[in-house]
């Protein structure tokens, strides 16, 4: 036998996605809305158990990290001592004819990818650079003559007639207050990492924690893309999974090397195999940070983040205190070794952990797609299945009766409801065994147990295998603890 196993395309998936209930375009009667998606029955079940495999990783396994859950709306200030409202901007392009708008930065990263598909890639890695110190130096007309120069087109309108470079604020606007001239301006959170920072003290005197801990928070932010693209890679509502560690100063580059291994590990643990991961080092650091890696997955359309470990220093802690004029400092009683006296007063050091929840939901779908062309002697068929690390699984276990008569749909039955309190177990009686076996394999389902007529003389079942669709007989009553076992979250976190 021969196993053949088919390169994906983002639409391969796209579409698999939507037909089987993982994701689908949002309002969709309404010819949706670009860059929202909504997430489908099974959808919404592999992506709470990402979110529940990465909650236990951080608050189960550390006795020092803990989770809170911000509010979405913040004083407006916050955004003003993060630097958002002055700094959080993308710098847009518009094309005369087509009246198109463009990131000017991803026309020119467009362009540097070009020379180096072509085989030119000093000259892309040159564009780039040129790209960054024009960007970082605010030299915004250079830049539109960067993009003329390399004879960037508008791919609607086939011209280079680009209006001038312009930045625009990425973050939602809105007004609270019941009446219109009495409303003030505040923003939908572009990120979850404030609520964090701004609870800092409410967390450590309430916990008693102490210097190192993190809090971890999963929550929703927002964002106007102007360019959306790549599925639910880039949207304009998508959540968070973040983790902020406090650290005493002078510690910080251990605990980012720390967190940086041990993310990789945990991406390595959901199923993402390590010759799809990669690290991708800051050269150009933003002005806070002080080292800054994103681990990135091989993606349809090529390496991309999923995920970013920053050293942050001190920066969003001592903002906030510049601006509430609260003192978000922390006491360390430890004794310093070089003074003999302890450590005292000081704005802790933060080393961060985010990862996009969507992101991190395609990248376990992308990986988990599987198409298969199966060669034995003169039989050829094709194969599509979900090949889901079994804690991840939207349906843990399928039961099957063999034929609705003869008492076995009431068998069946009965032994789905003994284990739908210990797992995700779905009944199915409809159409020939064949089919409902490849009906679980497509929404990835790692065990389908078939109820035969033997089943009423020993008290057996079948279990089938969704990755080697290998059978096996098994007692009744050893069902829950063997499957209970197989699709355990535990799986996931002993490997980190």
């Amino acid at each position: 036998m021969n196993i053949q196993t088919h390169e994906n395309t983002l639409q391969d998936i796209i579409g698999h996605a939507k037909e089987y209930g993982f994701v689908f375009p949002s309002s969709e009667i309404y010819d949706g809305l670009q860059a929202v998606y909504d997430y489908g029955q099974n959808g919404v079940e592999l992506k709470n158990n990402l979110k529940n495999a990465w909650w236990k990783a951080m608050t189960q396994l550390n006795d020092n990290i803990v989770g809170i859950d911000s509010s979405i709306f913040m004083h407006p200030t916050t955004w003003e001592a993060s630097g958002h409202v002055d700094g959080f901007n993308d710098p847009m392009i518009d094309n005369k004819d087509s009246k198109k708008r463009y990131r000017a930065d991803q026309l020119l990263e467009a362009k540097a990818e070009e020379y180096t598909l072509s085989g030119d890639k000093e000259k892309g890695d040159a564009l780039l650079q040129e790209m960054g110190r024009l960007l970082g130096a605010e030299e915004l007309e250079a830049v539109r003559e960067l993009i003329i120069s390399e004879g960037i087109k508008c791919p609607v309108s086939g011209t280079s007639n680009w209006t001038e470079v312009r930045q625009f604020n990425l973050m939602f606007s809105t007004q609270v207050g019941s009446v219109a001239e009495d409303s003030s301006t505040i923003y939908l959170r572009p990120e979850t990492a404030q609520g964090i920072f701004v609870n800092f003290l409410n967390v450590q005197k309430t916990g008693r924690m102490k210097i190192p801990f993190g809090i971890s928070q999963i929550g929703k932010a927002f964002r106007n893309e102007i360019v959306a693209r790549q599925f639910i890679f880039r949207m304009r509502e998508f959540e968070q999974m973040e983790m902020q560690f406090f650290v005493r100063p002078g510690t910080q580059a251990e605990w980012y090397e720390k967190w940086r291994d041990t993310r990789l590990k945990f991406h390595k643990a959901i199923g993402l195999p390590a010759d799809k991961l990669n690290f991708h080092v800051h050269e150009k650091l933003a002005h806070y940070a002080d080292a800054a890696v994103d681990i990135e997955y091989q993606f349809p359309f090529g390496f991309r983040e999923i995920e970013g470990i920053h050293s942050r220093t001190d920066f969003d802690l001592r903002r906030h205190q510049e601006f509430s004029k609260k003192k978000m400092q922390y006491f360390d009683p430890e004794v310093n070794p070089e003074t003999g006296k302890p450590f005292g007063n000081y704005v802790p050091y933060v080393v961060e952990t985010s990862v996009g929840a969507d992101r991190l939901f395609l990248a376990a779908f992308s990986q988990a797609f599987t198409k298969e062309t199966i060669t034995d002697g003169d039989n050829v068929k094709e194969r599509t299945y979900l090949k889901f690390h079994p804690a991840l699984a939207p349906i843990k276990a399928a039961v099957l009766p063999l034929v609705k008569k003869d008492g076995l749909a009431e068998i069946a039955q009965e032994i789905a409801d003994s284990l739908k309190s210990s797992f995700r177990t779905v009944y199915d009686d409809s159409a020939a065994i064949g089919k409902r076996y490849t009906r679980q394999d497509l929404i990835g389902t790692p065990f389908c147990i078939a109820v035969d007529f033997e089943t009423k003389e020993d008290n057996c079942v079948t279990i089938r295998h969704r990755d080697t669709t290998e059978q096996e007989r098994v007692p009744i009553s050893e069902l829950k603890e063997r499957i209970s076992k197989a699709v355990a979250v535990e799986r996931i976190l002993e490997e980190i």
